[in-house]
């Protein structure tokens, strides 16, 4: 069974693959439109619409959340404007100025599997510090989770996976395609 992953950010596909082994899955960077939506199902609903006419066989495509406490829960899943205007360090900097760093990312992935749609979901808690670290992606640079104290930029894959929002949705993930053999 071959699935393919509807993403443009090659770290998640190196994540996703990594996790996933053996399971086979292929890279579509596909552009599709991104809604904006503070519902990260709808706007996973909207990509798989899409991307159903454009590909053949199962696919599947994730959303990342960061609900970050110094701005009441948002920005979300819209995290990625954050990261345009103020950017890591801004992020930071509105946290410290707030002296609330608590965040929660959390990882959703829709699956289509030629007749419906499934979700899953993962979650981990931590907070927000200031900007550090070369690896990840995205703002792997300011998340620590709870009860450690290396961000996700500090961390190897390895060790980022095995407790990370997107390693919890892909360890879900991964057991339901196996129940499905």
């Amino acid at each position: 069974m071959v699935l393919y992953f509807i993403t443009g950010n090659k770290g998640k596909f190196d994540e996703t693959k990594d996790k996933l082994s053996p399971i086979k899955i292929e890279h579509k960077d596909i552009d599709l439109d991104e809604i904006q939506s503070l519902d990260p199902k709808v706007v996973i609903e909207h990509k798989l619409k899409k991307a159903q006419k454009l590909i053949d066989g199962k696919i599947f495509v994730e959303d990342v959340s960061l609900e970050i406490d110094a701005l009441g829960g948002f920005p979300g899943p819209l995290v990625k404007w954050l990261f345009v205007k103020p950017g890591k360090q801004g992020i930071y900097d509105i946290c410290k100025s707030q002296n609330k760093f608590g965040a929660k990312a959390t990882a959703t992935i829709g699956y289509f599997d030629g007749e419906k749609i499934q979700y899953f979901e993962g979650i981990i808690k931590g907070n927000i510090v200031e900007p550090s670290g070369e690896s990840g992606f995205g703002w792997d640079p300011i998340f620590v989770p709870a009860g450690l104290t290396k961000r996700f930029s500090e961390m190897t894959i390895e060790e980022k996976n095995s407790l990370s929002h997107r390693g919890k949705v892909l360890k879900k993930f991964k057991k339901f395609l196996e129940d499905q053999k």
